[in-house]
């Protein structure tokens, strides 16, 4: 029986054991793991960078539509105004308004990376300039529609100023003819006319004569009518005296002269006779009328005048 004793050196003899397959496995798992983790990693830069495209894409999108309805209302707004004069001047007067919320929405659009929010704040100023758009058309509307009903207003007033100047014209033709009659009424009359030609002794003793070379001066008498229209007061007769051949005898000391009449126009006068008339009464009136000529054969006519009317004519007939 042979027995085994260890070397002297104390090391045994077995193989040892090799570890580099499993060092290479772990390696290659390593790997694998890493490129996995790359490929990983790669693929969610790249969704994310395509979350990031897409989301660029919208905003841009949304801000040409924005943009697009900013360019609508504006047209709209610029060719309103060219055709209502009113609502352009309107536009003027709050231009400031205009200007201010247009110049907001170019700066939020015009931002190199406008956000969700600048473009949402974007649209809400269209919304606003539509809004604004849609008071001046309704303010324009108002006024339109005031103005209308002004003008109908004016058109009606006129009709009855028209229909009152009528009815004034109507009243006062009415009135100038009642003032007419009244005034024509309340003319005088002269009745029961004397001329007397009287002929005046030195001592002043005067006596009635037919023959004309004795006539010194010519006594005058008549009665004025009673009258109940026309009122009391002071009233002028104008008295024209025609001698035989027709002329108007003037004398200065008679204070002759013109006066107007209602239907001959203006005649000579020889006398002008001033009397005090009650209304309702009569009224006798005397005076003497002497002429600086001879008294002559032939027809004396006295002729009074009233109001611009003649009231009555005597004549006086001398040999």
């Amino acid at each position: 029986m042979t027995t085994n004793y260890p070397s002297a050196g104390g090391y045994s003899n077995e193989p040892k054991k090799d570890n580099r397959g499993t060092i290479i496995i772990i390696l290659v798992f390593a790997l694998i793991a890493s490129w996995g983790y790359f490929i990983y990693s790669n693929n969610k830069s790249s969704n994310l960078i395509s979350e990031k495209d897409a989301q660029y894409t919208l905003l841009d999108s949304t801000k040409n539509v924005i943009q697009l309805e900013y360019d609508s209302a504006m047209s709209r707004l610029t060719e309103m105004t060219q055709t209502n004069a009113s609502l352009d001047s309107l536009v003027k007067t709050r231009d400031t308004e205009l200007e201010s919320l247009k110049g907001k929405f170019r700066n939020l659009v015009n931002k190199q990376n406008a956000s969700s929010k600048d473009l949402a704040e974007a649209k809400s100023l269209v919304v606003e300039l539509n809004g604004r758009i849609n008071q001046y058309i309704q303010e324009i509307e108002r006024l339109q529609a005031e103005n209308q009903q002004l003008t109908t207003d004016k058109a009606n007033l006129t009709t009855e100023k028209k229909m009152l100047e009528q009815d004034l014209s109507t009243t006062q033709q009415g009135k100038k003819d009642a003032e007419d009659k009244v005034d024509v009424g309340s003319t005088l009359h002269a009745s029961r006319f004397s001329i007397s030609p009287i002929n005046e002794k030195n001592s002043g003793k005067e006596k009635t004569t037919a023959r004309a070379k004795k006539v010194d001066k010519l006594r005058i008498s008549f009665l004025v009518d009673e009258n109940r229209i026309s009122v009391s007061g002071k009233k002028i007769l104008y008295i024209i005296a025609k001698d035989p051949s027709g002329k108007v005898i003037s004398e200065s000391e008679l204070g002759s002269g013109n006066f107007d009449t209602r239907q001959d126009g203006s005649l000579g006068f020889t006398n002008r006779v001033e009397i005090d008339y009650e209304q309702g009464k009569e009224k006798s009136i005397s005076f003497d009328l002497k002429q600086t000529e001879k008294y002559v054969a032939g027809n004396y006519t006295i002729v009074v005048f009233q109001n611009g009317f003649k009231i009555g004519e005597g004549v006086a007939l001398l040999k």
